[in-house]
């Protein structure tokens, strides 16, 4: 499957957050930010281009279009992946950090963890990511059932499983997300984590802890399946989600019966830990 490379040339970071949240929306895959340039990735089947234009138009950007071979997608992640440590909040101590296997191990954080992401989401250089990694460094995990909507690479289903979860049901809607998250899980030595394509969670699932790294629509369209898949008292944590949608989400989550428990806020992103009941 061949993508599509977007490159758009934004000046200022709540711009750009902006329309990383709209075109997620409209079903982007993928994103890199190299100073004012942002670049965006679609898989030619998942481009919409309609709904692609009236962003554009609504924001008014340009932009330049490329394709990008699947087959060149892994060299182009290596050349230029990182890694990222994950700090407990307000603490210098390193909770997890996210390497690829082509980097040295470091035992500087309590967790290791190996992420090749090639076009998925989840490798904690995005704001979204790393909120979801600190909340899920405030809460208690052993002996606890996880689902983990909209898993990416699979990161946090694998973080949970290390944290002493008893079972991870992560699900994702995307194939390669899928394909990618079970290499991940394979490459991490992970045994208690289901994977399965679905856009919402499957009736009939139960978890103690609720991961939610997603966007507002998806977040809002799927709050009752949410609260159907929690057991009393569940913890549910949320992010994707732009600061200046705070209201709107907060709003939501209170009509619904979620109790606000704490809100994380990094590069005008923000991440919420709630608990059912």
């Amino acid at each position: 499957m061949n993508y599509y490379q977007f490159s758009f040339d934004v000046m200022q970071a709540d711009e750009k957050d902006l329309l990383i949240a709209r075109l997620a929306d409209a079903g982007f895959e993928g994103f890199e930010e190299e100073g004012t340039l942002l670049k965006a990735f679609v898989s030619e089947t998942d481009f919409r281009e309609n709904e692609f234009e009236s962003i554009v138009e609504l924001s008014s950007l340009r932009y330049l279009k490329s394709v990008i071979k699947e087959t060149n997608w892994n060299e182009k992640w290596e050349s230029g992946f990182e890694p990222v440590t994950v700090f407990y909040p307000g603490s210098p101590r390193a909770f997890a950090r996210l390497r690829a296997d082509f980097h040295p191990a470091d035992q500087s954080a309590e967790y290791d963890l190996l992420i090749t992401p090639k076009m998925s989401f989840g490798t904690g250089h995005h704001a979204t990511t790393y909120l979801m990694i600190e909340q899920m460094s405030q809460l208690s995990h052993e002996g606890k059932s996880v689902i983990d909507f909209g898993t990416g690479t699979g990161v946090l289903a694998i973080l949970a499983e290390k944290l002493g979860a008893t079972g991870v049901l992560a699900i994702d809607y995307d194939d390669w997300s899928i394909n990618n998250a079970q290499e991940n899980v394979e490459a991490n030595r992970c045994s208690k984590i289901i994977l399965q394509k679905a856009d919402t969670i499957p009736a009939g699932n139960k978890a103690d802890i609720i991961l939610a790294n997603i966007n507002l629509n998806i977040i809002l369209a799927n709050l009752d399946a949410i609260l159907a898949a929690a057991n009393p008292g569940a913890d549910v944590l949320f992010s994707g989600i732009l600061a200046t949608d705070e209201q709107s989400i907060l709003q939501a989550l209170s009509q619904q019966g979620f109790r606000i428990n704490s809100i994380l806020k990094k590069d005008n992103w923000l991440a919420i830990i709630t608990t059912i009941g």
